[in-house]
């Protein structure tokens, strides 16, 4: 079975949303290890939010260039759980039908390498529940943005996890990843 790994940049007040403030972090440990990431995945699962947003940034990114990603992110089978998107327009881009859970453990039975899963919202919420996340990875950023935490708050989210790796950057960010409890 397929493993879903959700990668997450935060900052130490808890903000995920439009993560411009990761740019200054972005240093060559951090690429190595995004690299690694994207290596080992080869579908990509996003909530609507987050497809809003990589949507419109990655296809105006050089794909020549290695060092932007932009090919793997613009060329990757990507999937996005929304009940109002009906026409996704970035290349590769199929809209999950149904019942989330049931078509995340579809996709999870499916032959291939590791899905990745980028930020941390309802739908993270909803397949941690479920048993389908394997990994979540917090990239802990050194930055305080004052914004409001969290995309979509989960007041009725709790979950327990187990540290199962950490990683620390000499930029100062420290990723921290964590096998949910719950997780098969």
């Amino acid at each position: 079975m397929r493993k879903l790994i959700n990668s997450t940049y935060i900052t130490l007040d808890g903000v995920i949303e439009n993560p411009m403030w990761t740019s200054p972090y972005f240093d060559e440990e951090a690429a190595s290890f995004a690299g690694e990431q994207t290596d080992r995945a080869d579908a990509m699962l996003m909530g609507r939010a987050t497809y809003d947003g990589m949507s419109v940034a990655w296809p105006s990114m050089d794909e020549s260039d290695p060092s932007t990603g932009a090919a793997y992110f613009n060329n990757v089978k990507k999937y996005v759980a929304s009940t109002t998107l009906t026409n996704p327009t970035w290349n590769n881009t199929e809209v999950l039908q149904g019942d989330l859970v049931e078509a995340v453990t579809k996709l999870k039975a499916q032959e291939g390498r590791e899905i990745i899963q980028y930020g941390f919202g309802s739908v993270t919420a909803q397949l941690i529940r479920a048993g389908l996340v394997d990994e979540v990875r917090f990239w802990i950023h050194p930055v305080l943005e004052g914004a409001p935490s969290l995309t979509v708050p989960l007041t009725d989210f709790k979950a327990s996890f187990d540290l199962i790796d950490t990683r620390v950057h000499k930029s100062g960010v420290i990723i921290a990843s964590y096998r949910p409890k719950t997780a098969a």
